[in-house]
This record gives C-alpha cells, structure tokens and sequence, in this order.
C-alpha cells in the first residue's frame, strides 16, 4: 500500500481493533473495518521492508496494524496472502497505463513506471520477496502467477491493443510477444541480474520495439 494512502486510512488502532471484533465486512464497508483491513496491509508492507519476508509474522502484522490475530485470519490465510492483496492494490493504482493516443509516449511511461514500482517502491520489495518466495512454494507461485503477475499481464497489453485498435500496428502483430519483449528485460534485470533500470533502459527497449514494427507495412495497408 501507498504510504500516505494507508496512514490516512489507517486511523488509530484502537478504532481498527473494534472493527476486527465485529463480524467480518458488515454495515458500512468503507468504515472501520476498512481501516482495519488498510492498517493491516500497511503494516505487512512496512514490516517486511524493515525485516525481510522471514521476518514478517502475523503476530507482528497485528501489533503494528492494532488489530486482533483473530480479525486477520478472517480475511486471510497467510502472510503471503496479505501481501499478494497489499502488491495487487498497489499496482492497479500505480500501473494503469496512460491513454495519449501517441504508442511511443504511452508505451515509454508504462515502463518507466514499472521498472519505479519494482525497483524504488515498499510494492516493489513486496514483489520481490513474493517473486523469490514463490521458487519454493507452489501455492504462492499459483497465486503470485494468477494475480499480480495476470493482472499487470493485461495493463501492459492495453497500450498495444489500443494502437492495434487504431491501425498504428502491422497487421498480426503478437501481442503477447510484443509484451514480452517490453518488459521482460526489466523482470529480468529485477529479479536475475540486479542491475539498475533507469529511463534510458527503459527508453530503449520502447525504440528498438518501435523500430522494429516499422519494417512491417501497418495494419490495413
């Protein structure tokens, strides 16, 4: 979750544990159990920043956030869980790309703003202590697959469908290839190498896949 977004929403503790002691999403569910169910992914996110995913518990999610254990285990199963919704909130609010009309520009703001969210954001380390959890884990890797990794999967389609849309395509473009090759060697350079992604990277890889679909006559012609 967002810093400011989740200490606004996070109110004091003693509000979000009386709203872990009543049923689970009742009455108004923009009250105080969503400040609760709030409080609880800022807290998530803050602890494994300072401490690493081995040393988030839900013990220590409960303190932080002033909840009840029993009132996280109504809404989730794990640790894990908790910082799947925490990473999914976080990306659909920071990664929806824009819509200018212009492929080049959307497509070099889309990924500037990714290689951001994984590389300088608490959703980036959440990420990658989800990404690395995963190689051992097969019910975290089904879910770290199916949501966040789905989820981002199609907002980086939707800058290629819209210009596939507007004929600004060859025709037969792979998307999902396309898509590949965008973003790919930021995935990579995060979770393999561990080298820097900076705007020129990103800057790049949108030229060369630009270059490339010039050679090919546009969709329609």
């Amino acid at each position: 979750m967002r810093g400011d977004t989740r200490r606004a929403a996070g109110g004091s503790g003693a509000s979000a544990d009386g709203a872990g002691r009543g049923a689970a999403h009742r009455g108004n569910r923009h009250g105080r159990s969503e400040q609760a169910r709030r409080a609880v992914l800022e807290a998530a996110d803050d602890l494994l920043v300072e401490r690493g995913f081995a040393g988030v518990t839900i013990e220590g999610i409960a303190a932080r956030a002033g909840v009840a254990k029993q009132t996280i285990y109504r809404w989730w199963p794990s640790k894990a869980d908790i910082l799947m919704d925490a990473l999914d909130g976080d990306a659909a609010e920071d990664l929806t790309p824009p819509d200018s009309g212009d492929l080049a520009g959307d497509l070099r703001i889309q990924l500037s703003r990714l290689a951001r969210f994984l590389t300088e954001s608490d959703a980036g380390a959440v990420f990658r202590a989800l990404a690395g959890q995963a190689q051992h884990d097969p019910e975290v890797a089904a879910r770290f697959r199916a949501d966040y990794l789905s989820q981002q999967r199609d907002r980086d389609r939707i800058p290629l469908l819209r210009a596939a849309e507007r004929g600004q395509l060859p025709a037969g473009t792979d998307i999902d290839l396309a898509v590949d090759q965008l973003v790919g060697p930021i995935y990579y350079r995060v979770i393999v190498t561990g080298q820097p992604v900076p705007r020129e990277f990103t800057d790049h890889l949108v030229r060369q896949f630009l270059t490339q679909i010039s050679q090919s006559p546009p969709h329609g012609s």
